[in-house]
């Protein structure tokens, strides 16, 4: 089993910035992919973006087009957790948020996700 706890959702206005952290504990080594999505009310979950690695170090990032440019993600090994940078927010990306880790290679598919947080609420004001 893996356990991932979200952090550090809050509102912040437009063009502001925000950083989300998932820390994982449990069956962290079964997991070599960690990924974020989100999902607005009366929407589907939807894609944020993934973090991959391969051989302990390699990593392989992948983003939704709607963040390409202004999403980060990253990862430290040492603490279990990945990382969300989120710059220039706008209100349509006003979600809950959510981290999630997979034994396989990267993903955009919410299905192919083993392990979910609870989800951390990000609001956007305009």
């Amino acid at each position: 089993q893996v356990q991932l706890v979200e952090s550090g959702g809050g509102l912040v206005q437009a063009g502001g910035s925000l950083r989300l952290s998932c820390a994982a504990s449990g069956r962290t080594f079964s997991s070599n992919t960690m990924g974020w999505f989100r999902q607005a009310p009366g929407k589907e979950r939807d894609f944020v973006a993934s973090i991959s690695w391969t051989f302990g170090w390699t990593s392989n990032t992948y983003y939704a087009d709607s963040v390409k440019g202004r999403f980060t993600i990253s990862r430290d090994n040492a603490k279990n957790t990945v990382y969300l940078q989120m710059n220039s927010l706008q209100p349509e990306d006003t979600a809950v948020y959510y981290c999630a880790a997979r034994a396989g290679s990267g993903s955009k598919l919410p299905y192919e996700y083993d392990y979910w947080g609870q989800g951390t609420q990000v609001t956007v004001s305009s």
